[in-house]
């Protein structure tokens, strides 16, 4: 079998990638995978198919992806998934939170989480049960929240 159909081949399974990523990476190194299959078609060994493939993937990810994502987002705002998509949302204290852990649940899913720490040291920090929190980020696993300050808990 020709390399060449091994490179378009990998170039297919990489747009597949790029289709449930949509992160535009992955469809960069579908582009490489092309150069090789073209290096490939045209006769070149195979260390040359790897290199050709190398340096159109590396061009496509640092001058292509930048310049797409600058229009993506000139168009409006990118729609946040996974877990990123979380940050900002509110969730419940099922299980006492503090500096280091505790739960919540957020979007329907019981979550692990922690407060956000905010450089002082106050070991006194908890949140019961039943307490509203808001997402500030998500650091691997862990939702890191801030309490939902209502109007009645601070007159005016």
């Amino acid at each position: 079998m020709d390399s060449w159909l091994w490179w378009v081949g990998a170039a297919l399974v990489l747009a597949v990638i790029e289709m449930l990523s949509l992160d535009l990476v992955f469809i960069m190194l579908a582009g490489g995978a092309l150069g090789g299959a073209a290096t490939a078609a045209l006769g070149g060994p195979l260390w040359l198919q790897f290199v050709v493939a190398c340096l159109v993937a590396a061009l496509f990810v640092f001058t292509l992806r930048p310049w797409l994502l600058q229009h993506l987002r000139a168009r409006g705002p990118l729609v946040e998934t996974n877990a990123a998509a979380h940050v900002g949302r509110p969730a419940v204290v099922i299980a006492t939170v503090t500096e280091t852990g505790g739960r919540v649940k957020l979007a329907g899913e019981v979550w692990s989480a922690r407060l956000e720490d905010d450089g002082v040291p106050n070991s006194s920090d908890a949140l019961p049960e039943g307490t509203e929190v808001r997402v500030v980020r998500i650091d691997g696993a862990t939702a890191v929240v801030v309490p939902v300050v209502t109007s009645h808990e601070h007159p005016a």
